[in-house]
């Protein structure tokens, strides 16, 4: 059945590009807008900064259960009503960081926010319901374009606010965006998936068989790897910026833009080229770029180059190389089994988001006022590598399967 024409405001046809945006990018916002406060958080409670950054590791490990379940969801029910109830659940829970009497009622509230997951989750089964999966990995490069915006601005008005009110003005920000973005889906969000499952059971025992693809696996861990340098960064760089750098949290937030930025571009360039270059190319381009800009920045910190430039400036390169990388990594994803688009999403999600939630709890340990920041540009060097294998790895295999015939399900 031939989707229907999109009409901006008109919930009776498929969303417009603008709503997807907007909808992945709370979730972005709501990951790293609050980053620089952390220190001040863990001063607020009295808790030690280790515990305050559960708020990263352990969200990141919320989000990553909760994908096991927004996928079959959406196959099941409908993309729509999943996206909205899990708006209002996010709502809910941004409001009740801000009256947590406690460290562990702040966090539970924090975990709850992982609700907004749903937005990355679900715009990407939606747009594969849209197109196929080259188109797929163009349009979702125009979507993770258009949302790198958010983090370039969000760490930035995170540390200002911080400087100016507080931390909870950060949250006070994400709940009214988040206001405005449930209005937004429910005027324009029309259901995609026009080939809902008959029950939730299916959905689930859809899991085996996306997991005997070796495709699938290609595509989720050379996905979860790229993200894994930037989830690595997430947990350790507040860290190293305050402890080894001394910067205040509106400069913390400002030098974010340096992996903002090279996300950005490197979304725009998987936008233009994907669908001409292809997936795979795109995926190994992406992270031996990634990897040059961590290998640039350990050989500064060997040689005695240390300072925020030399810090901040190669990560711009993870940042363009995850650009570049994840677009088409999460089409192959939900490409390899397009009538279990939402399932894939959700499972390839969790898998790279709990990949990414392990390594911000392994940066955590590493880091200590006596290790300096060798570690954690280290564990971003690493896993830069690990996604260069892992789409090798893919390239492998589609040159495993017949020449000119489309592979069987049963046997990518």
């Amino acid at each position: 059945m031939p989707m229907q024409k999109k009409a901006f405001l008109d919930r009776r046809s498929p969303p417009h590009i603008v709503t997807l945006v907007v909808i992945a990018g709370l979730a972005a916002l709501s990951m790293n807008m609050f980053l620089p406060s952390l220190p001040g958080i863990a001063v607020h409670f009295g808790a030690d900064y280790s515990v305050v950054t559960l708020s990263v590791s352990g969200y990141l490990a919320f989000t990553a259960v909760l994908q096991l379940f927004i996928g079959p969801m959406s196959d099941r029910y409908g993309r729509r009503p999943v996206l909205l109830w899990s708006l209002v659940l996010y709502l809910v829970a941004t409001a009740a960081t801000m009256i947590a009497p406690s460290v562990e009622t702040f966090l539970l509230a924090r975990m709850v926010q992982a609700a907004v997951v749903s937005g990355l989750v679900l715009s990407r089964a939606i747009v594969r319901d849209m197109v196929d999966t080259d188109r797929a990995a163009s349009m979702i490069g125009y979507v993770t374009m258009g949302m790198s915006v958010v983090p370039m601005v969000g760490p930035a008005l995170g540390g200002l606010l911080e400087d100016l009110f507080g931390w909870k003005a950060s949250f006070v920000v994400l709940l009214l965006a988040g206001v405005a973005t449930l209005a937004l889906a429910w005027l324009d969000l029309g259901e995609t998936n026009r080939h809902r499952s008959t029950d939730m059971l299916r959905q689930f025992k859809a899991y085996p068989d996306l997991a005997r693809s070796r495709r699938f696996w290609g595509y989720t861990l050379t996905a979860t790897f790229a993200s894994g340098a930037f989830f690595s960064f997430l947990g350790g760089g507040p860290y190293v910026a305050t402890e080894f750098l001394g910067m205040r949290p509106s400069t913390l937030g400002l030098y974010f833009f340096f992996i903002a930025t090279g996300y950005m571009i490197g979304s725009f360039i998987s936008g233009r080229h994907a669908s001409r270059v292809g997936i795979n190319r795109m995926m190994i381009a992406g992270n031996i770029i990634a990897a040059a800009g961590m290998l640039m920045s350990l050989l500064l910190l060997l040689a005695g180059f240390w300072g925020p430039l030399t810090f901040f400036g190669p990560v711009f390169f993870v940042g363009l190389g995850n650009g570049v990388t994840l677009p088409s990594a999460n089409a192959g994803i939900v490409g390899v089994r397009p009538h279990l688009a939402g399932s894939a999403s959700g499972l390839g999600g969790a898998i790279i988001i709990g990949g990414g939630a392990g390594l911000s709890v392994v940066t955590g340990w590493l880091l200590t006022p006596q290790s300096g920041p060798a570690p954690l540009i280290a564990l971003m060097l690493a896993s830069s590598l690990a996604g260069v294998i892992a789409s090798a790895y893919v390239v492998r295999v589609q040159a495993s399967l017949r020449p000119g015939v489309a592979a069987p399900d049963t046997a990518d």
